[in-house]
């Protein structure tokens, strides 16, 4: 008789040329990520040649219930990691049945930032940090605390081994996997500073790919941690008192930076970014001035700072970038619940099309 896992591991290539699609979107919240599945005849490689899709946006703060219907656009493919074979993960935004972006749908913005002239001239790249925290389903506490209680305080978890330091790691390596399997552009894994916490690198990724990428890999990450019966979150302080935030830092760099003299560059891109620091702010997340305070490798949200190697100030230039003289810089501000169609447009427009 067969098991339950063995019909979810049948290889479909064996018997049909079919394939399933999961059409993956951003929900009413901007943080809630829904997907549905659909059988197409044969696989697709071009998102251009997916048929587009529908779904009740009643039933995700979306649309009102007497006109409900939203398009489903498809924009990037991916492997699916779940049924593998030639079955895919599609990331899409959502429209209107007259072709109008529903106000939810942030890819749309970003898209038309990232087609600007100067800024496809600039090829920008992106390496976002995206920290989350894994919670016991039931009592929503962070994975490896006592029941009610606190851990030792801060210090040995921070890229850590051992059964009392590092909790959730089976979670974290089947998701860094996954990710390599699907097409993510995933850079890399580490353990945080809080217990409980972790932290996956996507980039160097250009333009809109940048949050397309990200959107994924949080996709995939939502579903590994339904598989393990833990909850996954992306609150920017999980945890009151004296423990780190979670954060997504933003690593970014145009042409002009990468190229000799690009510091010069960098400093003016700055410059401008301290300019709209209010601006900017009110986009990276919600919450967030409960983790920018000051305290915990973060700057104050109000006060905006940069240095060199300082995880204190709003950015960072590296050491590599200072002694070469050209590199990339770190937003070190948005929350790990910022929408990275926003934030990676917001630099682009900021540093390269924006004249103060």
């Amino acid at each position: 008789m067969a098991l339950l896992s063995d019909l979810v591991n049948l290889n479909l290539s064996d018997t049909t040329e079919k394939i399933i699609a999961e059409y993956v979107w951003i929900g009413g919240s901007g943080m809630d990520l829904r997907s549905k599945a659909r059988t197409l005849p044969g696989p697709v490689s071009d998102p251009a040649k997916l048929p587009k899709w529908n779904y009740d946006g009643s039933s995700t703060n979306q649309a009102p219930g007497d006109d409900s219907e939203v398009i489903l656009y498809p924009q990037a493919i991916f492997k699916d990691p779940f049924r593998r074979g030639n079955n895919i993960l599609v990331m899409c935004d959502a429209y209107t049945p007259a072709g109008k972006p529903i106000p939810t749908n942030k890819r749309y913005n970003a898209a038309k930032i990232f087609s600007h002239p100067d800024v496809v001239a600039e090829e920008p790249w992106y390496g976002i940090e995206q920290e989350y925290t894994l919670l016991q389903k039931d009592i929503k506490w962070p994975i490896g605390w006592p029941v009610g209680g606190y851990p030792g305080p801060q210090g040995p978890y921070y890229c850590g081994a051992g059964a009392d330091k590092a909790f959730g790691r089976d979670i974290v390596d089947s998701h860094y996997k996954a990710c390599l399997y699907a097409g993510v552009n995933i850079s890399g894994i580490n353990g945080e500073v809080m217990p409980g916490q972790w932290e996956f690198q996507v980039g160097p990724s250009v333009g809109i790919s940048a949050g397309d990428e990200l959107w994924i890999a949080r996709y995939i990450l939502e579903r590994i941690t339904e598989i393990a019966d833990v909850v996954l979150t992306f609150d920017p302080k999980p945890i009151q008192g004296d423990w780190n935030g979670a954060g997504a830092h933003c690593n970014y760099s145009t042409k002009s930076m990468r190229n000799d003299g690009g510091i010069t560059v960098i400093k003016k891109a700055i410059e401008k970014l301290g300019l709209r620091h209010r601006e900017h702010i009110a986009a990276y997340g919600e919450g967030n001035e409960r983790r920018l305070t000051g305290r915990h490798e973060t700057a104050d949200i109000n006060t905006f700072s940069w240095g060199v190697a300082n995880r204190g100030a709003s950015v960072r230039v590296g050491r590599d970038t200072e002694k070469n003289g050209k590199g990339y810089f770190e937003d070190r501000r948005p929350a790990s619940n910022m929408d990275p169609y926003i934030v990676t447009s917001m630099i682009a427009e900021t540093t390269i099309v924006w004249k103060p």
